[in-house]
């Protein structure tokens, strides 16, 4: 079965349970938190993710780590990951979770590259015309691109707004190589 829909049935009924409780916002806390712990520590992951570590002892391990740490539904989710043999699958399941959230919040992530680093100023702009755009609330994640020159580029979902000056000059570029 695709990877990607393993995660995204696994999430699905996640999320409708979480919501049942009106504990969204506590399990996708504790997602991230579990995700990034286990992304963080490679012997945790060579546990988890070994073939012949079996899930009854897997699940000792859990209890250990997480029992009475995170909510009772976060906990039995992951036992059942781990009894069903999808442990591997959790990263997909989080990403898929809190979009999952997102959609339903109406909010929208965006990722912005510039040249420099932007001022709160523009950033602030830059967040007011997205939101227009998008009618969502937009949480963005900036980063610093030197290869841009100037200029940002920003991604919303599979959308790219490309305003750098690399673009424009490759677009130059390839403009005088048609015409010469």
């Amino acid at each position: 079965m695709l990877k990607g829909a393993v995660g995204g049935r696994y999430a699905e009924a996640l999320y409708e349970l979480a919501r049942r409780d009106d504990k969204v916002d506590l399990v996708e806390q504790e997602l991230r938190t579990v995700s990034q712990l286990i992304v963080e520590d490679r012997d945790l992951q060579k546990i988890l993710y070994h073939p012949r570590i079996t899930a009854e002892e897997k699940k000792d391990l859990l209890k250990v780590l997480f029992e009475g740490k995170i909510s009772e539904v976060t906990f039995e989710f992951l036992k059942l990951l781990v009894e069903r043999q999808r442990e591997q699958f959790l990263p997909d399941i989080v990403e898929y979770f809190v979009n999952k959230a997102n959609y339903d919040r109406n909010i929208t992530a965006a990722g912005i590259s510039s040249a420099i680093e932007l001022t709160a100023g523009e950033k602030k702009d830059i967040e007011t015309m997205l939101a227009k755009i998008t009618g969502k609330k937009v949480v963005t994640e900036y980063s610093v691109d030197l290869a841009l020159i100037g200029g940002v580029v920003v991604r919303i979902g599979d959308r790219v707004i490309d305003g750098s000056i690399r673009t424009r000059l490759e677009a130059m570029r390839e403009h005088l190589r048609l015409i010469s």
